[in-house]
């Protein structure tokens, strides 16, 4: 099953055509689209994309570290509402997309973990997995999540570290998500993760509009490209297509329990 991990459809850039990329989607062979949001006004966008396509469309609530600065406790106890809310929901797959961020300069860190912190704490008592965004930060997300516990792991999406900070992240339950950027020759450090890495480690990924592939760059991404990446995936890792396929599809449904879903209306 091909799944694209973490895709902001839910984006202004897919506002004048998000019907025709969704179809697509489909047309491409992508089965189901993971939609995580980034602030509490975003919640009931990425509910309804799911609402709107049962079955292709699931989702993720919480508020991405590079929006906290604008986030106030009010937007956590949206988002604690909001998990109760849909706690039923078989489209609601995890918490997300949170993390920490310390590339981007000027975000107030402390103020970016004390909102972390409360999303693990959310994950946990929902029992839900976690789509993680990490950005030069790979050890304090690390700290955190061990200080955690979380019993569900969840998705460090875009991965970008160490093979030993990899290692780390599997060692807690978590999958690693890959897309466009390992489809640049000069991505080694990326390339030798997907072709060293054990099977159950990988899933794949657009984050689109973002981090188009290298056929794309600079262009808009979007998830009909998922296939020709993991094209590029399978021949760094030296397996056919449709192993790559199974496999990685086959790592996202255990960690974000993706099933068959139901139409939430």
């Amino acid at each position: 099953m091909l799944i694209d991990t973490h895709c902001h459809l839910d984006a202004a850039e897919f506002d004048s055509d998000r019907d025709p990329v969704i179809e697509r989607s489909k047309r491409a062979g992508v089965k189901t689209i993971v939609v995580p949001a980034v602030e509490a006004d975003h919640f009931q966008r990425v509910v309804a994309l799911a609402r709107s396509n049962p079955g292709h469309c699931v989702y993720a609530l919480g508020i991405h570290p590079m929006y906290v600065d604008r986030a106030d406790d009010g937007d956590l106890a949206r988002l604690a509402a909001a998990l109760e809310a849909h706690r039923d929901d078989p489209a609601l797959v995890a918490v997300g997309e949170i993390g920490l961020d310390f590339f981007v300069p000027g975000l107030d860190r402390a103020r970016q973990e004390r909102f972390f912190q409360a999303q693990l704490q959310l994950a946990k008592a929902y029992d839900l997995p976690v789509l993680l965004h990490v950005r030069r930060a790979q050890d304090m997300v690390l700290k955190h999540l061990r200080q955690a516990r979380l019993p569900r792991g969840g998705m460090a999406h875009a991965f970008n570290g160490s093979r030993q900070q990899a290692e780390a992240f599997l060692s807690l339950g978590f999958v690693l998500g890959f897309g466009g950027v390992m489809t640049f020759e000069r991505a080694q450090r990326i390339r030798a993760l997907v072709r060293d890495l054990p099977p159950t480690a990988h899933v794949l990924e657009t984050d689109a509009p973002d981090l188009a592939p290298s056929w794309l760059h600079p262009g808009r991404n979007e998830p009909a490209q998922l296939p020709a990446i993991a094209e590029v995936f399978a021949q760094l890792r030296g397996v056919p297509l449709a192993e790559a396929i199974s496999q990685t599809g086959a790592n996202a449904r255990r960690i974000l329990s993706i099933g068959p879903i139901a139409s939430s209306i």
